[in-house]
């Protein structure tokens, strides 16, 4: 069992920066992929980032490549999202979410079935 705690959303204007973290319990952390979703007002959950366990592969939704960036630090049990030149429509509820290792697969990385266990969001609001 993997528990997913989200923090360092906030308020920031069009432009600047934000970045979230996730840091997840449990000894198991190193070994799932892990990834970043973000569900805004009336629309759907939508992937964001992912990264391997290793952070070997990392994997970006269009609308965020270039300016996000995932990464993870294993020593810490924590997967950060780094914002840069955050949009309007970039605000939503950002959650994190690790894959079971023995049932993932890598080819459907973007879809949030592929991931077994999920934080409680962070909201991020992008002032224009």
């Amino acid at each position: 069992q993997v528990q997913l705690v989200e923090s360092g959303g906030g308020l920031v204007q069009a432009g600047g920066s934000l970045r979230v973290s996730c840091t997840a319990s449990g000894r198991t952390f190193s070994r799932h992929p892990m990834a970043w979703f973000r569900q805004a007002p009336g629309k759907e959950r939508e992937f964001v980032a992912a990264t391997s366990w290793s952070a070997g592969t990392t994997k970006y939704a269009d609308l965020v490549k270039g300016r996000f960036t995932i990464s993870r630090d294993n020593a810490k049990n924590t997967v950060y999202l780094q914002m840069n030149s955050l949009k309007f429509e970039d605000t939503a509820v950002y959650y994190c979410a690790a894959a079971r290792i023995d049932t993932y697969y890598s080819g459907s990385y973007y879809s949030a079935l592929q991931y077994d266990y999920w934080g409680q969001g962070t909201q991020v609001t992008v002032s224009s």
